[in-house]
């Protein structure tokens, strides 16, 4: 299979994830001025309201703070997914809707915003489809990720004593990120193993 992919089509991913990251930073400013708490709408888990979280998390933040130190990692991660993989946004979906779900069933008591589970949701997808994939890109990708955030997905998924930390959600959705990954990635080699008619 031909891992490339024509020039016009990787410049319309790369505005694909702008886009997406700008959607965020616009949520971000519309909450600062909207007389509503946008915040609220967070992953509470175990509650009806916060189902809406699961979608809406990653869009949330509490401060600037917190969305700028979201926004590189964000941007690196979906560049790297964007160069490595076809499908950017159902990898994107899935990890989002996956991580999500666990942390509203399984996440403590309050409401959990941020797009780090997404973060770390990229991470450990770009690690484990990278290694078991075997193509180049997607090693080069492992590397690069593995370079520069393996330490904190290792340190980030450690209960931690800050109440403001969602350490359910970096784990879970590194849980998620490796779950589609591994699904992803058996699929594909189940797809690709070639059949003996002779068998």
């Amino acid at each position: 299979m031909n891992d490339r992919m024509p020039q016009h089509a990787f410049r319309e991913r790369i505005y694909g994830v702008l886009t997406f990251v700008g959607v965020i930073w616009l949520v971000f400013f519309i909450e600062r001025v909207s007389p509503y708490q946008l915040e609220s709408l967070g992953v509470t888990p175990r509650t009806f309201d916060g189902l809406v979280g699961i979608v809406a998390a990653p869009f949330l933040h509490a401060n600037l703070e917190h969305l700028v130190s979201n926004t590189i990692p964000l941007i690196v991660l979906l560049l790297l997914l964007t160069g490595a993989k076809a499908q950017t946004w159902p990898v994107v979906a899935a990890i989002v809707l996956l991580s999500g779900g666990l942390l509203w069933l399984f996440g403590r008591n309050a409401t959990h915003i941020g797009a780090s589970c997404l973060i770390y949701g990229l991470i450990s997808y770009l690690l484990v489809s990278g290694l078991r994939e075997g193509r180049v890109i997607s090693l080069i990708a492992a590397l690069v990720v593995g370079f520069l955030y393996g330490g904190t997905l290792f340190a980030g998924v450690l209960p931690s004593s800050v109440p403001q930390i969602s350490w359910e959600g970096h784990l879970f959705g590194a849980i998620a990120g490796g779950v589609v990954a591994f699904a992803q990635t058996a699929e594909r080699n189940k797809q690709e193993t070639p059949v003996n008619p002779a068998a």
